[in-house]
């Protein structure tokens, strides 16, 4: 079964209520079994125009294990965090 990746560009509005998000999201990585490739970062645009600001990539055993993440209950806590002090662009890709 190929793994799976979620990743997301994200642009932070309120840095301090963000860390409430970052420690929910936290657990609810660890409760889903999540690997963390990259969170944060210095972002260096190779090619094109894209500007992401705060980028996040996760590496699950599968898709189902990554939607399984993103709708807990865990997850959902942190998505309700996040709601007003942040926008999130997230995608799941599969991987090989």
């Amino acid at each position: 079964m190929p793994s799976a990746y979620v990743i997301a560009n994200v642009d932070v509005h309120d840095p301090v209520q963000y860390e409430q998000y970052k420690k929910l999201s936290t657990h609810a990585m660890q409760v889903h079994g999540a690997e963390i490739c990259i969170r944060g970062g210095a972002v260096d645009v190779l090619e094109g125009d894209w500007q992401p600001s705060r980028m996040v990539m996760l590496k699950f055993p599968s898709t189902d294990a990554a939607r399984a993440f993103y709708d807990s209950p865990e997850y959902r806590a942190a998505r309700q965090a996040r709601a007003g002090i942040a926008d999130m662009r997230m995608v799941l890709v599969e991987g090989m």
